[in-house]
């Protein structure tokens, strides 16, 4: 045994994935959460990791040789309060990480506004069934592996680079840690509104990530978006390739792609070479289809042949949330989605919408992060939502503003919900055979995912 280790805030994804390596590595693990729920809980439980339930100051009894804090843990926590005046040894998440399994790795880490988690995973799993085998650490549990991070047998660790703080006592993003060699920024817009002023705080953040790629490394970034250009003209060192969808990018880009339908379940690749290939996969939407120029731009910097990348993306199932189909129930496909920032919301009801065909496509929406809950992106939500045929927002409790002035603008049917089995019962009444129906949060919604599956198992068809 390495030593033992203390983690606060364990069952959120990317603290659990720390706690995962830790006990791969040898180390013995414990950790608290102030509540202890699935799915990451079943993964810590089964991988012999001790779960406590609050933040006591007992729970650091016996006394561990370093506690690692999770970025939701603020001054006044009673355990963060006895860690500091105890004077226990210390660190971050990130920083744990940079330290005891990135630090001689070729790290290839997977940043951006949207799409990190699906990258991240398409781009393990191209590297995976190139017979790579990479260590990961993802903000999500990839469908291809069933978990949310290894160590891997190689040099090679793909990360997902999350630009939110590190901890209460380090403000820095989470990515500075980390120093890729490959790094990919998948887009750049206004998020986190709860620690970022504006977008210029976000830019000058992603600067600092791209001071510490080495002149040999490589940058994928999307051709032509005027937030990451201008944060590379801030000084960027290191070679960059780009990519884009269309006719008009595929004379500038890199990496180019065309729709060979258009929910995007099938496209056409033209590579740096001009080499094509055509890739037909499970999943939609033209984001998806940017995440996966990201992903082979990627592999093909640690060596991986685009018609390899081609053939793994083929075999790509996904990750949880992620417009996950839960089910078919009397022919209504219900999916979760963990999409929480407009243009996620935008792009994703646009690939269902191209899917769905004659099929109506209905969202249910709560509006859960920081970021939506200030207010934030109001004005940004109409739009967003307009590929559907109906929408039905939740209103939070404690939200500092109504969802009705967003109904009130909307172009299409729309409605405000206060209570979860009320909104279960009406939409199960009002769903039909080839209905798309998806759940947007990045939250539990209240349970409402298993709760409208039974609802329209129950239901006679209409």
């Amino acid at each position: 045994m390495r030593g033992h280790i203390h983690i606060l805030g364990i069952c959120g994804t990317f603290m659990g994935g720390i706690a995962l390596l830790a006990r791969e590595l040898g180390y013995r693990v414990t950790g608290s959460d102030a509540s202890v729920y699935p799915p990451m809980s079943t993964q810590l439980r089964a991988a012999g990791i001790d779960l406590m339930e609050g933040y006591l100051p007992e729970h650091l009894q016996p006394q561990p040789d370093c506690v690692v804090v999770g970025n939701a843990m603020t001054r006044g926590n009673p355990l963060v309060e006895h860690l500091l005046n105890s004077s226990l040894p210390y660190t971050s998440g990130p920083q744990w990480l940079a330290e005891h399994v990135l630090h001689d790795k070729w790290v290839l880490a997977v940043s951006g506004t949207h799409g990190k988690t699906t990258t991240s995973s398409m781009l393990t799993w191209i590297l995976e069934h190139a017979g790579m085998a990479p260590g990961f650490l993802i903000g999500g549990v990839p469908g291809n592996f069933g978990v949310s991070a290894r160590c891997g047998d190689s040099d090679f660790f793909v990360v997902e680079a999350d630009e939110y703080d590190t901890a209460f006592f380090d403000k820095r993003s989470k990515f500075v840690h980390y120093r890729p060699r490959t790094l990919a920024i998948n887009n750049l817009e206004y998020d986190h509104a709860d620690i970022f002023p504006d977008l210029a705080a976000i830019q000058r953040q992603f600067h600092h990530l791209v001071r510490c790629v080495p002149g040999e490394g490589q940058i994928v970034h999307p051709h032509g978006v005027p937030a990451i250009d201008d944060t590379l003209a801030m000084g960027c060192w290191t070679p960059r390739v780009s990519f884009g969808i269309g006719t008009e990018e595929e004379a500038k880009a890199d990496w180019s792609a065309q729709l060979l339908a258009e929910d995007g379940s099938a496209f056409r690749v033209c590579c740096p070479g001009g080499e094509t290939l055509d890739v037909s996969w499970q999943h939609c939407g033209r984001h998806n289809v940017e995440n996966a120029l990201t992903a082979m731009a990627a592999a093909r910097h640690v060596g991986v042949a685009p018609e390899i990348s081609a053939a793994a993306l083929k075999a790509f199932q996904g990750v949880k949330r992620r417009l996950e189909l839960l089910g078919k129930p009397r022919g209504v496909s219900l999916y979760d989605d963990f999409a929480h920032h407009p243009t996620a919301i935008a792009t994703t009801l646009q690939g269902l919408r191209a899917r769905a065909g004659a099929g109506r496509v209905i969202a249910l929406v709560e509006p859960r992060s920081n970021t939506m809950r200030m207010g934030e992106h109001r004005s940004q939500l109409t739009a967003a939502t307009a590929a559907a045929d109906q929408i039905y927002w939740f209103q939070p409790a404690g939200m500092d503003w109504s969802l009705e002035s967003v109904v009130e603008d909307s172009t299409v049917p729309a409605c405000v919900a206060h209570d979860i089995d009320e909104l279960v019962a009406q939409v199960a009444d009002e769903a039909r055979a080839g209905d798309q129906i998806v759940i947007m949060s990045n939250g539990g919604f209240g349970g409402i995912h298993q709760k409208l599956l039974d609802k329209l198992l129950e239901a006679p068809p209409q």
